[in-house]
C-alpha cells in the first residue's frame, strides 16, 4: 500500500471529510486506470462529517428519503455491485464521484450494515416517514374509543418490532422466542399505558386526552427496543478500532447504543405527537371542520407527516451512527484483551443501530 501524497490538496474545496480522517493514514491499496475515479474516496464512512450535528443531519436526510422505497430490486443490486466493487478496488467504467455516493446511500438504505442482508421494505429507514405518518396520524385521530386505541397501538408496535429488528446493531442472531417475547411485551405495555391514561383523563380537558398516545408510544419504546435487541445485551455487539478492525464484543457498548436509540425514538415522536394535537384542537372548534368532519383524519395525518419529514432525520442525528466508547468503560476481559493487543487504543467504535 502506498501513501497518497498531498491528498488534502487534491480534495475539492468544500469536500467533506469523513469522521476520524487523517491525511497521514490514508493509503491507496489499488491504483486506478487513467481517467477513472480514484480509489481514495472513503465510502466506509458517510459523505458528511459525522462529528458534527449538521453533518449527521445531512446524512440522515439522505438515509430517510422516502423516494428510496420506489427503487426496484435491480437498482438496489446495481448499487450494491458498485459499492462492493469499489471497496474491492474495481471502479465501474464511467462512474463519477456523485454516482458513487448515490450508490452508497441506495445500498445503505436497503441493506443491513453488519449482516449485509436486504432489509424488509417497511423495516427500512426510508419507510419511517410514510409509515409513521399514517400510524401516528390514526392514533391521534382515533384516540377516543377503546377498540381503536387497542388496534392502532397494536399496529404501531407491530411496525416498531419490524423496524427495531431490521435496524439492530451487530450480526448476532435472535431466536423466534425472543422476538415473540419482545413483541408481546411491548404491545401489552403500550396498550396498558394507553388505556390506563385514557381512563385517568376522562374528566380532564379534551386536549389532555390527545397526548395519551404519545405517552403510550414513549413507554412502549422503552420496552420494545431493549427487548427486541436483547440478544445484544446478552452477547454484546462488535467493537472496532478507528480503522474498522474488530476487537471483540461488548455488552457495555450495546447498553449505550440501545439507550441512545431509545432517546432518539422518543424525541422523534415529540413533534409529530405534540404539535398536531394542539393545531387540531383549535381547528375542530372552527366552523370549517365542523361542517367537514371527514377532513379531520387526512388533515391530522398530513400534519404528522410534515413534522416527521424533519423530526426523523434530525433526531436520528442526535448521536453518531458510528458511536464511540472509552476502553475503560468496557468489560474487564475485553479491556485487558485490547490493552494486550494495542495498549495505545483509548476509544473503540460500534454501530449503535437505529
Amino acid at each position: 500500500a502506498l501513501p497518497i501524497p498531498g491528498l488534502a490538496g487534491r480534495m475539492r474545496q468544500g469536500s467533506p471529510r469523513p469522521s476520524g480522517w487523517r491525511a497521514s493514514r490514508v493509503t491507496l491499496p489499488v491504483m486506478s486506470k487513467m481517467g477513472e475515479l480514484p480509489l481514495d474516496i472513503n465510502i466506509q464512512e458517510p459523505r458528511w462529517d459525522q462529528s458534527t450535528f449538521l453533518g449527521r443531519a445531512r446524512h440522515f436526510f439522505t438515509v430517510t428519503d422516502p423516494r428510496n422505497l420506489l427503487l426496484s430490486g435491480a437498482q438496489l443490486e446495481a448499487s450494491r455491485n458498485i459499492v462492493q466493487n469499489y471497496r474491492a478496488g474495481v471502479v465501474t467504467p464511467g462512474l463519477t464521484e456523485d454516482q458513487l455516493w448515490r450508490a452508497k446511500y441506495v445500498y445503505d438504505s436497503a441493506f443491513h450494515p453488519d449482516t449485509g442482508e436486504k432489509v424488509v421494505l417497511i423495516g427500512r429507514m426510508s419507510a419511517q416517514v410514510p409509515m409513521n405518518m399514517t400510524i401516528t396520524g390514526c392514533m391521534l385521530t382515533f384516540y377516543r374509543q377503546t377498540p381503536t386505541v387497542v388496534f392502532w397501538q397494536w399496529v404501531n408496535q407491530s411496525f416498531n418490532a419490524i423496524v427495531n429488528y431490521s435496524n439492530r446493531s451487530g450480526d448476532a442472531p435472535i431466536t423466534v422466542g425472543q422476538l415473540g417475547t419482545a413483541y408481546v411485551s411491548a404491545t401489552t405495555g403500550a396498550v396498558a399505558t394507553a388505556l390506563g391514561l385514557k381512563s385517568l383523563t376522562k374528566h380532564l380537558p379534551p386536549l389532555v386526552g390527545r397526548f395519551v398516545p404519545f405517552a403510550a408510544v414513549a413507554a412502549a419504546n422503552c420496552i420494545n427496543i431493549p427487548l427486541m435487541r436483547q440478544r445484544e445485551l446478552q452477547v454484546g455487539i462488535p467493537v472496532t478500532d478507528e480503522q474498522g478492525q474488530r476487537l471483540g464484543h461488548s455488552v457495555a457498548a450495546a447498553k449505550q447504543g440501545i439507550f441512545q436509540v431509545v432517546v432518539s425514538r422518543i424525541c422523534m415522536a415529540i413533534p409529530a405527537m405534540a404539535i398536531p394535537p394542539v393545531i387540531m384542537d383549535t381547528l375542530e372548534k372552527k366552523d370549517f371542520l365542523k361542517r367537514r368532519p371527514w377532513l379531520g383524519a387526512p388533515l391530522q395525518v398530513g400534519l404528522v407527516g410534515f413534522c416527521l419529514v424533519f423530526a426523523t432525520p434530525l433526531c436520528c442525528a442526535l448521536f453518531p451512527q458510528r458511536s464511540s466508547i472509552h476502553v475503560r468503560r468496557l468489560e474487564p476481559e475485553l479491556r485487558a484483551q485490547i490493552h494486550e493487543q494495542n495498549p495505545s487504543i483509548e476509544v473503540v467504535y460500534y454501530n449503535k443501530g437505529l
